[in-house]
C-alpha cells in the first residue's frame, strides 16, 4: 500500500512528516513522508512536560534526528481544563515548540491528545508518548491521527460547539460518539486513508459505551485490530468523549 498525503495538508520537509493544519496548540493529523516512518515511543512512566521535552530532544540527539522530526505526543493532566486554563497550558506547549523550530506563528504540526485519567491522576500534566521520524526508505506508510472530541468546528459557544451538551445518558453519549468518530473519518480521509489501515485505535471516557459499542463503533469498521479503552477525561470541561488511531509499525517502550 502506497499514498502520498492530500493537497490539504501541508509538508514539514525538515521533519520528514506532512500534516492537517488545526488550532495553534495542534495539528488534526500527521503521516511520513516517502522516505520515512513515524515511530512511537511509550515513557515507562509519566514525565513531568519539562522532563519529558529533555527527554524528547535526548532521545532525537541519540538518533541524529533533528528536533523537527517531533511530530505528535500523548499527554495526561490532572483534571480538565476550563476554556482559560487550557488556552494558559497551550501557550507554555506551544512556547518549546517554538525553541525548537518547529512553530511558526500559530501554525503548529505537531499531533496531538491531551487526557485525564480517571484514577490515580498526575499532579501536574505529562507526557505518555511521543512520536517521531526516522529515515526508511523501505517502510509502507504510517500516520498518527490527533485526539477528537464530540465538538462542532466553527462554534464558539460552549452548548452550540459541545455534541448533546451537558447529556451524559446513553443517547446523549451516542450523539457524541457519532460526532467524534465522524471527524476521525474526516481526518483519516484527508490523509488518504480509512479504519481498516489503523494499526491502534484509543477511546478515551469515563462513561459507559458499551451499549452502543457494536452499533456506532464496530460496525464502522474502527476496531479491526481491537479498541484500547483509556478511562480517561478528554482535556477541557464539559467534553466527554474522545478517540485517536494511528498506523505505526515501530512502536517501543523507553526506559526512564
Amino acid at each position: 500500500m502506497t499514498t502520498r498525503p492530500s493537497s490539504t495538508t501541508k509538508a514539514v520537509q525538515a521533519g520528514g512528516y506532512a500534516y492537517i493544519p488545526d488550532a495553534f496548540q495542534y495539528s488534526s493529523a500527521v503521516v511520513a513522508l516517502p522516505g520515512f516512518r513515524l515511530e512511537r515511543a511509550t515513557f515507562d512512566r509519566l514525565l513531568p512536560m519539562g522532563e519529558g521535552f529533555t527527554r524528547i530532544k535526548a532521545h532525537l540527539e541519540g538518533l541524529e534526528r533533528p528536533l523537527a522530526a517531533f511530530a505528535a505526543c500523548e499527554l495526561r493532566s490532572s483534571r480538565p481544563f476550563s476554556p482559560d486554563g487550557f488556552r494558559a497550558f497551550n501557550q507554555d506547549y506551544a512556547q518549546v515548540l517554538r525553541s525548537w523550530g518547529i512553530l511558526e506563528g500559530d501554525d503548529n504540526p505537531v499531533a496531538r491528545s491531551n487526557v485525564c485519567p480517571e484514577l490515580d491522576p498526575p499532579s501536574e500534566s505529562c507526557f505518555y508518548a511521543f512520536t517521531y521520524t526516522v529515515a526508511d526508505a523501505s517502510t509502507g506508510p504510517s500516520f498518527v491521527v490527533s485526539g477528537g472530541a464530540e465538538t462542532r468546528h466553527g462554534l464558539t459557544k460552549p452548548e452550540e460547539r459541545i455534541v448533546a451538551f451537558g447529556d451524559i445518558s446513553t443517547e446523549g453519549l451516542r450523539q457524541k460518539a457519532r460526532q467524534t468518530l465522524g471527524e476521525m473519518e474526516r481526518r483519516l480521509g484527508t490523509l488518504g486513508f480509512g479504519w481498516v489501515h489503523t494499526t491502534a485505535v484509543q477511546l478515551y471516557t469515563v462513561h459507559d459505551f458499551h451499549p452502543f459499542l457494536l452499533e456506532e463503533i464496530v460496525a464502522r469498521g474502527a476496531v479491526s485490530r481491537g479498541l484500547t479503552w483509556h478511562p480517561c477525561r478528554p482535556p477541557v470541561q464539559m467534553i466527554e468523549f474522545e478517540v485517536d488511531c494511528r498506523r505505526i509499525d515501530h512502536e517501543f517502550t523507553l526506559a526512564t
